[in-house]
C-alpha cells in the first residue's frame, strides 16, 4: 500500500464518505460518532475507564505504562487484526481519535509495526465535530431553503426525494415525525443526528447546488432536535403546498404505517413477535395522543383499530384499517394542519397534486 499522509481535510473526508476508523473506545462511540465511521477500539470500556482513573490520580506516563499493560499479547494482536481487516476492507480510509493525539498515533505506530501505513485525522473527533457544528450553523444562517408542506398522508417523504436538492429530516433521525412515526430500528443519538444532517446539508451546498428543500418538521423529529438556528430558518422559508385527495391518503398511510410497519417487524422479529409487536405499535400510538384526542374520541378511534387488528389477524386483509385512518386524518390532523397553515399563508409558492409540486420544483430549481 502507497503511504498517504496525515488529513485535515475535513471537508473532503464527509463529502466523500470517506470511511473512518474510530479507535475509541465503544462508549465513546455509541454517544455519537460520523456516518461512514466504524467503532475498532484500541482500548474497550472497562480498560479506558483504569486508564483515566490512573491518569487522574498518578499522571500520564504511569496511565500510559497501564495501557500497554492491559492491551499487550493476545488483546494486542486481536485488535491488530481488527484494524487490518479494516484497512483491508478500506484502503482509502483514515483513523481517528478523540484529539488526534496518543491513541491514534499509538495505533498508527502498531499498524505500522505489522507492516502497514494508515494514515489518521489530525485533531481526531474534536476537530471533525467542531468542523460539522460550524458548517451546519453557517449554512441554516445562510443558506436558502424550500419547505415541502401538506396535511398528514399525501406522501410528503416520496415526493421529497424526487426533487431537484432534499435533505430528509425524517430519514436522518430514523423518526416519521409523529406519534406514529417511530421505526423498528433505534433513532440515532442526537449527536449521530446532528452530524447526520450537517454532513447531507455539506453534500446539498457542494455536490447539488440550489435551493435545499425540506419537509416542514417541528423542533422535534421523535426524540431529534433540530438546530434553533435552522428551524428559525425554516419557519421562514417558503413553502410547496402537496395536495392528496383523501381516498390516496388513507392508500397511503395504510401502506406506510400499517403494510409496511407489518412487514418490518415481521422481518426483525418473525412471524408471531411480529405481530404482537406491530400491534403494540400501533395500539401505543394512539394511546399516546390520548388527552388530545379527548377519551370519548381516543375510545372509539382505539375500537375502530382494534376492529382492523383482529380482521387482519384472521384474514390477512389491511381494508379495515381504512376506517381509523379516515377518522383520525378528519378530526385530528386535519384540522391541526390547517389551523398551523392559516399561520403561513404569505409563505406559499405553489399547492398542488405531486406533478404540479414536481413541475414547478424543476422548472425554478435555480431562482
Amino acid at each position: 500500500m502507497a503511504s498517504r499522509h496525515d488529513t485535515d481535510d475535513y471537508l473532503s473526508l464527509f463529502l466523500n464518505d470517506v470511511p473512518l476508523m474510530d479507535v475509541r473506545a465503544p462508549v465513546e462511540f455509541a454517544r455519537g460518532s460520523f456516518p461512514s465511521a466504524e467503532n475498532a477500539p484500541l482500548m474497550n470500556d472497562e480498560e479506558r475507564h483504569r486508564v483515566g482513573i490512573c491518569y487522574k490520580e498518578k499522571g500520564q506516563d504511569k496511565a500510559i505504562e497501564l495501557g500497554h499493560q492491559l492491551v499487550s499479547g493476545d488483546i494486542k494482536a486481536q485488535r491488530i487484526e481488527a484494524w487490518k481487516r479494516f484497512i483491508a476492507r478500506h484502503p482509502e480510509g483514515y483513523l481517528f481519535c478523540f484529539r488526534g493525539g496518543l491513541r491514534s498515533r499509538l495505533t498508527q505506530q502498531w499498524i505500522r509495526d505489522a507492516g502497514i501505513d494508515y494514515p489518521l485525522v489530525k485533531g481526531g473527533y474534536k476537530s471533525l465535530r467542531r468542523f460539522l457544528i460550524d458548517s451546519l450553523e453557517e449554512q441554516a444562517s445562510s443558506g436558502q431553503f424550500r419547505m415541502l408542506s401538506g396535511r398528514t398522508g399525501t406522501g410528503k417523504t416520496r415526493i421529497l426525494q424526487q426533487l431537484p436538492n432534499p435533505v430528509d429530516l425524517e430519514g436522518l433521525a430514523n423518526h416519521r415525525g409523529s406519534s406514529f412515526g417511530r421505526q423498528v430500528t433505534p433513532q440515532p443519538s442526537q449527536i449521530d443526528f446532528e452530524n447526520r444532517l450537517a454532513v447531507a446539508m455539506l453534500k446539498a451546498r457542494h455536490c447539488n447546488h440550489g435551493p435545499v428543500y425540506l419537509e416542514d418538521e417541528g423542533r422535534l423529529v421523535g426524540r431529534c432536535a433540530l438546530p434553533e438556528t435552522l428551524k428559525e430558518r425554516m419557519g421562514a422559508s417558503p413553502l410547496l403546498i402537496l395536495e392528496q385527495p383523501m381516498e390516496e391518503r388513507i392508500a397511503i398511510i395504510r401502506e406506510d404505517y400499517v403494510e409496511g410497519m407489518y412487514a418490518n417487524y415481521v422481518s426483525r422479529d418473525g412471524a408471531e413477535a411480529g405481530w404482537l409487536n406491530f400491534r403494540d405499535y400501533l395500539l401505543s400510538a394512539v394511546d399516546r395522543i390520548r388527552k388530545r384526542l379527548g377519551g370519548e374520541r381516543h375510545k372509539q378511534l382505539r375500537g375502530l383499530m382494534e376492529q382492523a387488528l383482529a380482521q387482519q389477524s384472521a384474514t390477512g386483509q389491511t381494508d379495515t384499517h381504512n376506517a381509523w385512518i379516515q377518522t383520525l386524518l378528519q378530526d385530528y390532523y386535519d384540522p391541526m394542519y390547517d389551523y398551523q397553515l392559516s399561520q403561513k399563508q404569505g409563505r406559499i409558492l405553489v399547492r398542488g397534486e405531486p406533478r404540479a409540486i414536481l413541475d414547478w420544483a424543476h422548472e425554478n430549481r435555480c431562482a
